[in-house]
């Protein structure tokens, strides 16, 4: 059992100025696993008075200095690849494949993106006789989930330290080890001291307290929009910027060209993939109306043969539920989708057979999904796919656009003029063509209540980065 119970702050493991306990649970058994300590406003004080002696000096180190501490990072997550894998496993339930060859990798994958952003990053320009610098924000806030963590780590933290920035981490208290792994980690590289302070604590206890601080500069949230709203509330009164990733209910637009079976089948395996747990995941898999049968048996054929369970054991390819609430959750909304009249293909309530301990939930299709329904206007996050029929690629689209959130869209046609069509009109900050993977170098966000502010390569580090206009500092000619 894993006993981490001080925070990381300038440079040091300390203990929590007063003790609070917190014990986290192994979704996969429902025991627990380890205990953390809860912080509070005290400890956040003390973490960022840290940053901000630390900005002073940090803010002023060149370039070089910044491409040699993130390659040191690198180095250093290399030896510890497979600890923070296996805590991630531990913490959260995703499946060892997933843990080590997704999750864990991508902290790695992005602190290179940010180091390649940084070596080519134009901090100056000139504009006639003004010079135009991009400067350190300051002092960040970093707030960030349990679902892909060391990936949401990563994607804050290695950005805001290209741009010379100091920060305080608050990570989900409900999967910490990864991130009290990765301080270490940080630790062992020579990050300076004060650069890089964590605090664990929930959102009322160590988040409100983090984005209410006059002495923050800046807050990078990610998780629900539900609470990006109270971080922007709370971060108002002392008008410090906000970039925030939030939720999605992405729609997976299958043209009546495309490659029908392979798109429905990998339509369906990445949505109940990191057991629906991904805010970019294609939950709504819109199709032709005379498809939808079509598509609702290749998709249950699909569920049928994904293998739920332990996630120690290498055949496994779906995990469970991150928590209780998080079960609880997901089985009200397959109930609500049987209750409102959605024709249930595959799954339903309760948990998989022969599986009576664990949170998990079954892989679930619903066909004849009516976009006014409540699995298909609510973010599930779980591994839940709702099938909406459609008439023409406007049918579509508007479809696809009834929704409050706008983080990610997918296409599927065997004509690419016409898939970069539809992709055009979609409201989103991201779409995929024909099952395109991420790229790193690009920016991540979304439009609308799925947030603001971009992730990811140089796009990332521009949300650190404040604007200054020197004028007269070139002379006339």
């Amino acid at each position: 059992m894993r006993e981490m119970l001080q925070f990381y702050i300038d440079g040091k493991w300390v203990d929590p100025v007063a003790p609070n306990t917190l014990d986290v649970i192994n979704p996969a058994t429902e025991e627990v696993c380890g205990r953390i300590s809860l912080g509070a406003e005290a400890d956040v004080d003390l973490a960022v008075a840290a940053a901000r002696r630390a900005f002073e000096s940090y803010s002023r180190t060149t370039r070089e200095d910044r491409i040699a501490l993130l390659q040191s990072i690198l180095d250093e997550f290399a030896k510890r690849h497979d600890d923070v894998a296996e805590a991630i496993m531990e913490e959260m339930g995703a499946p060892w494949g997933l843990a080590k060859n997704a999750q864990a990798a991508s902290g790695p994958q992005h602190i290179k993106a940010a180091l390649r952003a940084l070596k080519s990053y134009e901090f100056e320009a000139s504009n006639r006789t003004t010079l135009i610098v991009k400067e350190p924000i300051g002092v960040c806030g970093l707030i960030t989930p349990w679902n892909w963590p060391i990936n949401q780590i990563a994607v804050k933290v290695a950005p805001a330290i290209a741009a010379g920035c100091t920060m305080v981490l608050k990570p989900s208290e409900i999967a910490p080890f990864d991130a009290m792994i990765f301080a270490e980690i940080l630790d062992a590289a020579g990050v300076p001291a004060g650069v890089f302070n964590l605090v664990n604590g929930d959102g009322p206890g160590v988040g409100t307290a983090l984005s209410q601080h006059p002495g923050v500069d800046m807050m990078s949230f990610t998780g629900s929009t539900r609470a990006g709203v109270a971080v922007a509330q709370n971060a108002a009164p002392t008008v410090k910027r906000v970039a925030q990733e939030l939720g999605g209910k992405s729609a997976n637009i299958l043209l009546d060209d495309a490659d029908f079976e392979k798109a429905v089948k990998s339509g369906a395996g990445d949505c109940f993939q990191n057991t629906g747990q991904s805010c970019d995941a294609p939950t709504r898999m819109l199709v032709p109306r005379d498809r939808v049968d079509e598509a609702a048996a290749l998709a249950a054929s699909v569920a049928a043969a994904t293998v739920v369970g332990d996630p120690r054991d290498e055949k496994t390819e779906v995990g469970p539920l991150v928590s209780e609430q998080q079960w609880n959750k997901v089985q009200a909304l397959i109930q609500k989708g049987i209750d409102e009249g959605a024709t249930l293909a595959a799954g339903g309530t309760g948990r998989p057979e022969s599986l009576d301990i664990g949170y998990f939930a079954r892989p679930t299709v619903f066909a004849n999904v009516s976009n006014d329904m409540t699995i298909a206007r609510e973010e599930i996050f779980g591994p839940v796919l709702s099938i909406i029929p459609y008439d023409d690629d406007d049918d579509a689209v508007r479809i696809a656009n009834d929704t409050p959130y706008g983080l990610s869209g997918y296409v599927s046609s065997s004509n690419i003029d016409r898939a970069r069509s539809v992709a055009a009109r979609l409201r989103t900050g991201m779409v995929h063509i024909n099952g395109a993977y991420l790229d790193s170098a690009a920016p991540f966000g979304g439009y609308k209540q799925s947030g603001n502010g971009r992730e990811w390569g140089a796009h990332g580090m521009d949300e650190f980065l404040e604007v200054k206009s020197i004028y007269g500092y070139q002379a006339k000619n």
